[in-house]
């Protein structure tokens, strides 16, 4: 019975420390503002300098950090489960490097400057990509093992054609374009940008949360979960597709943010009785505030010179995997 009750206790604190974060967010910048003043000039359709900052530069930044953060969240929840590897992440199947390839791929032809959304239109294209040629290499009815390799292998490519990408830029403003916009960061967005990469984003969720009593059945085998009803194959293809076009997406406005895919899951799997279904939602709320979180310490840390957001997660997460590495390479001794 305490299983059942916790994870809405916990998804209600979770839910309460976004609010909390989503105010500071709202309230930090180089330039000080009056919320309810901006809020005021924006319902009377007065453009002042506080209703410009709050409407067209932190409220972007902050949404979008809940979204992908959410998104990156529920999606390594979803492969951890999906793969039965506590060490599986978005990056794994080669989503999020295919979809910075295709960003990469814009920014090297200057393709930003003709239409406004070709970074993330390429990005969702890539992360597409990356989804048809794993089902390609693995096959429809493959096993776990083949489709991990697949990503793999598929992973392994895009960051080779990212590193031709950087070693052959046509001018250092552009490599320095690329890096910039590798290293992940939030900054400088529209809400352009949410409205574009939000509708495949949410069609994402839906599809991974509907596997979510997948999930739960599959921790028991293949086998039991083929016996329970479910199409294996279906439900793999599924959760994949769905993971492609949220990572994608997610990938595709905010650059590479790595590891927290990894981090949040596995500090909620403890609170939820190691239940991948229930597991789902609370990583989307615990990856939310895991980027809000970074979000606010890059902007706070560096105002001047603002230290990339990916820099940040990785900091945090780097040392995290290993931790997981040695604690998984202890367990199997």
């Amino acid at each position: 019975m305490k299983t059942r009750i916790l994870p809405y206790r916990l998804n209600i604190f979770l839910i309460m420390t976004i609010c909390v974060l989503v105010f500071i967010a709202l309230n930090i910048g180089p330039v000080p503002l009056v919320m309810s003043t901006a809020i005021e000039n924006n319902w009377r359709g007065l453009d002042s300098i506080e209703s410009l900052i709050l409407f067209d530069i932190r409220l972007p930044r902050t949404l979008l950090a809940i979204i992908v953060g959410g998104t990156l969240g529920m999606a390594g929840a979803a492969l951890q489960g999906l793969l039965r590897n506590p060490l599986a992440g978005p990056g794994l199947v080669g989503v999020s490097n295919c979809a910075a390839l295709g960003a990469v791929i814009a920014l090297y032809f200057g393709l930003q400057s003709f239409v406004w959304f070709a970074i993330p239109a390429l990005g969702m294209l890539g992360a597409g990509i990356s989804v048809l040629l794993i089902f390609a290499l693995a096959g429809a009815n493959s096993s776990i093992t083949t489709l991990i390799l697949a990503g793999v292998a598929v992973n392994a490519v895009a960051s080779s054609l990212i590193s031709l990408a950087l070693n052959f830029a046509p001018n250092p403003y552009a490599m320095s374009e690329m890096v910039f916009w590798l290293l992940g960061s939030l900054s400088n967005r529209s809400m352009a940008d949410v409205t574009l990469a939000l509708p495949f984003i949410i069609v994402g969720w839906i599809l991974i949360l509907l596997s979510g009593r997948f999930l739960d059945a599959l921790t028991l085998g293949e086998d039991t979960a083929k016996s329970l009803g479910f199409n294996v194959s279906n439900y793999r293809a599924l959760l994949v597709v769905g993971i492609a076009l949220a990572v994608g997406a997610a990938v595709s406005v905010s650059g590479n943010i790595g590891f927290v895919g990894l981090v949040v899951p596995h500090l909620l799997r403890p609170l939820l009785g190691y239940q991948p279904g229930k597991l789902l939602f609370s990583s989307a709320l615990g990856g939310a505030i895991l980027v809000l979180l970074a979000d606010i310490t890059v902007q706070l840390s560096s105002p001047n010179q603002e230290l990339k957001l990916g820099v940040v997660t990785a900091l945090v997460g780097g040392p995290f995997f290993l931790f997981l590495i040695i604690k998984t390479r202890n367990s199997l001794q």
